[in-house]
This record gives C-alpha cells, structure tokens and sequence, in this order.
C-alpha cells in the first residue's frame, strides 16, 4: 500500500499559495474533516494538512480575499446542523465557530451527496483542491467554489441577452 506523506503546516499553506493564482473560476478548493476519502479523479488532488479545520478555512478564506481574480461561493452540508452532541461531541462548539468564522460568506447548505454530486462534475474539467485537517466530526467540510472576482453574474447575464439580441437582429 503506498504510503502518502504528511504535509507541515508550512507545506499546505505552500502549496495553497503556489495553486491559488492559476486556480479560477470553477476550480474548488474544499477544507475536509479528517475523514474525508482521497478520490480517484485525475482532476482532484488530496493533501494532508496536518493542522485544524478552522485554521485551514481560515487561511483558505484570507487567500481568496487577497486575491484579486477570484472570490468563492462557500458551500456546507446541511447534515452538519443536525448532527446531534451525543454522537459528535464538540459539533455544537464547531458550529459556533464556523458561523463566526463564515459570518460574510452567506454559506449555501445542500445535502452532501449534493455538493460531492458537482464536485464530480466540476473534477471532470477542472482542478479540484482538497485540504484534509485533523477534525473528527461528519459533515463539516467546507467547499469553496471559486468564482471571477472581476466579473459579476448580472454582467454575464447582460453580456449574453445582448449577444442575443444581436444575433436576432443579424
């Protein structure tokens, strides 16, 4: 059995950085509980943090905001919010502090077989990042969708009826 070797912190912040400017709109990059399976697509790649998952979204969310070409809809599975204590102690604590940590972000939750459903997708074109952490609690990955940071969806709206209409008119 292969054996993958353990990234230090420094290592991941590294490689995040390094991947960021060529990453673009429809690349993913998703912050995983230690759990999280590495996937056998050739578009996704799997690294080992070694460090916490609220440390890592909160690195992933200060790289996004540096970067002048990308911005990122944030996604969460919507199983996290009903995940009892009982069976996942700290998820209450967790949840407390992602909301905080999120509190911008206007987080989408679909159903986790939802969001690994486009991550699938996505994969088969794009590049897909995948930052495992050292948390033990389901249904706490965080997935960033990145999107254009210089073009918005009402201008591609604009842009595409004008096309239309031009194309009507020819």
């Amino acid at each position: 059995m292969p054996h993958t070797p353990r990234l230090t912190k420094s290592d991941w912040q590294r490689q995040l950085k390094a991947l960021l400017p060529l990453y673009g709109h429809r690349n993913w990059i998703v912050v995983a509980d230690s759990a999280y399976p590495a996937q056998s697509k050739p578009g996704i790649e799997t690294i080992a943090s070694g460090a916490g998952q609220l440390e890592v979204v909160r690195k992933v969310l200060d790289a996004v905001a540096v970067s002048r070409h990308v911005r990122a809809n944030v996604y969460l599975d919507q199983e996290l919010e009903f995940v009892p204590e009982s069976d996942a102690p700290g998820v209450t604590k967790y949840r407390k502090q992602l909301a905080k940590l999120l509190s911008t972000a206007s987080p989408i939750r679909l159903p986790h077989e939802q969001i690994i459903a486009k991550l699938d997708q996505v994969s088969q074109v794009f590049q897909v990042l995948i930052i495992k952490t050292e948390l033990t609690i389901p249904y706490t990955s965080v997935f960033f969708e990145l999107d254009c940071a210089y073009w918005s969806a009402d201008a591609e709206t604009k842009l595409r009826k004008a096309m239309h209409h031009d194309l009507l008119d020819a």
